[in-house]
């Protein structure tokens, strides 16, 4: 795809998502879950954190706090396997 074909696309809004972990839980657990509660998930703190684009991890980082908000830093790309 040449850089004029390119220019098509670039304005198109996809969904950006940073995932720490995730869990699996019976729904009776689900509803028990009140404020204070902690999940454990399957991944371990020194994990990166997986950043996906419309739900397909693209890169990993790890995450930062700039000012009072959470950010992430790439720490690296998903390889193309094209």
């Amino acid at each position: 795809m040449d850089a004029k074909n390119l220019d098509v696309v670039l304005d198109v809004k996809v969904n950006l998502t940073a995932r720490l972990g995730s869990c699996e839980l019976p729904m009776r657990e689900i509803v028990d879950l009140t404020p204070g509660t902690v999940l454990q998930l399957d991944r371990q703190a020194k994990d990166p954190i997986e950043l996906l684009v419309n739900n397909k991890v693209v890169a990993y980082g790890e995450v930062v706090v700039v000012e009072d908000k959470f950010g992430i830093k790439i720490t690296s790309l998903v390889e193309s396997t094209e």
